[in-house]
C-alpha cells in the first residue's frame, strides 16, 4: 500500500508516497515491518521480507526459493512432501529412505496413500485382499493360513472343519475323537452334558460318557467289591457265567489267593481256590 497522509507507527517517518504494511490497524514502513515482524527462514536464516512469499509448515517458515527437499534439493512449492525428524523431503526421497514395503507386492507404500497394517507388516490397501475371493479386507475380520489372509466366509468354505455334533464351523478350540472334529463345548457326556475334552470318558454305541455317568448307568458291578467295572485304561476284568470281577478282586473268598489264570470252584456268589474248595 502507499499513503499520502500517515506516518510509520514505529519510526514515525512519513509514509507519504511510500509502501507500507498494516498490522493490527497500525501502519509500518517496509523496513520497520521487516525488522520487527518478518519470520526468519528455516533454510537461510534470513528474514522473509514482506515483499517475498512466506511458506509456512507447522510453525516454521521458508522463502519460496528455500522450500526444497533436504536430500535432492528439488523445490517443494505446490508439491507433495513429507517430514522426518523436522527435515522436509520430496515423496520420492522419503519413500526411498523411510517408506514401508508392501508385504504382498514388495513395492513402496508412498506417503499419503492408505496403508493397512496387520501382524507387524504393511500392505497397500489394494493388496490387502482375501486370497480366495480377492475382495478388500479393510477392517473386516480375517483368518490367516500359510501367510495368506482370508475373509471369514471364504476360510470357512475352503478350510474349516464342521462339528460332528452341531454341524457348525469350528474356528477355534476344537477337539478330535475317532477322526471326527468337535467343538470343545459340543464334546460332552451324553447324560450330564459335562465337557469331556479334559477328563477321562468312555464311549458306548457312538455316545461318550463321563466315568461317573457310565458307571451309574452302564457299568457292570464287580461280584466281590460291588464297585463298577469300567475297564478304564485297559484294566483287566474276569467274566464267568453272569458274574464279573475286577482282576484284583478275583480272589478266593477264604484264603484271598488270586485266582487269575488258576482253576477255581464256585460257591453261590463266591469263588474258591481248588484247595479251599476241596476242604
Amino acid at each position: 500500500m502507499t499513503s499520502s497522509h500517515i506516518d510509520c507507527h514505529f519510526c514515525l517517518q512519513s509514509l507519504r508516497g511510500r509502501k507500507y504494511v498494516l498490522r493490527e490497524e497500525n501502519a509500518y514502513c517496509v523496513p520497520c515491518y521487516d525488522s520487527l515482524y518478518a519470520n526468519p527462514c528455516e533454510e537461510c536464516k534470513q528474514p522473509i521480507e514482506c515483499n517475498s512469499k512466506d511458506l509456512a509448515y507447522k510453525g516454521r517458515h521458508w522463502h519460496e526459493g528455500c522450500f526444497r527437499c533436504a536430500k535432492c534439493s528439488r523445490s517443494l512449492v505446490e508439491k507433495p512432501f513429507a517430514a522426518k525428524d523436522e527435515v522436509l523431503l520430496c515423496t520420492k526421497c522419503y519413500s526411498d529412505e523411510y517408506s514401508s514395503k508392501c508385504f504382498h507386492c514388495q513395492k513402496t507404500i508412498m506417503p499419503g496413500s492408505r496403508k493397512m497394517e496387520f501382524k507387524g507388516s504393511s500392505w497397500h490397501e489394494s493388496c490387502f485382499v482375501c486370497q480366495y475371493c480377492r475382495q478388500p479386507l479393510g477392517t473386516k475380520p480375517l483368518i490367516t493360513k500359510d501367510n495368506e489372509n482370508y475373509c471369514v466366509p471364504c476360510f470357512e468354505k475352503q478350510f474349516a472343519h464342521h462339528c460332528y455334533a452341531c454341524k457348525k464351523v469350528i474356528t477355534s478350540g476344537g477337539v478330535t475323537y475317532h477322526d471326527q472334529p468337535w467343538h470343545k463345548e459340543c464334546f460332552v457326556c451324553a447324560v450330564c452334558k459335562t465337557q469331556l475334552s479334559r477328563q477321562k470318558f468312555i464311549s458306548k454305541d457312538e455316545y461318550s460318557y463321563c466315568v461317573d455317568c457310565f458307571s451309574k448307568f452302564y457299568a457292570k458291578k464287580c461280584a466281590a467289591c460291588k464297585e463298577p467295572i469300567t475297564a478304564l485304561g485297559g484294566a483287566k476284568y474276569i467274566s464267568f457265567e453272569e458274574h464279573q470281577w475286577h482282576g484284583e478282586c478275583f480272589n478266593c473268598v477264604k484264603c484271598s489267593e488270586s485266582l487269575v489264570g488258576q482253576e477255581f470252584l464256585t460257591q453261590q456268589d463266591g469263588i474258591l481256590c481248588h484247595k479251599c474248595g476241596s476242604a
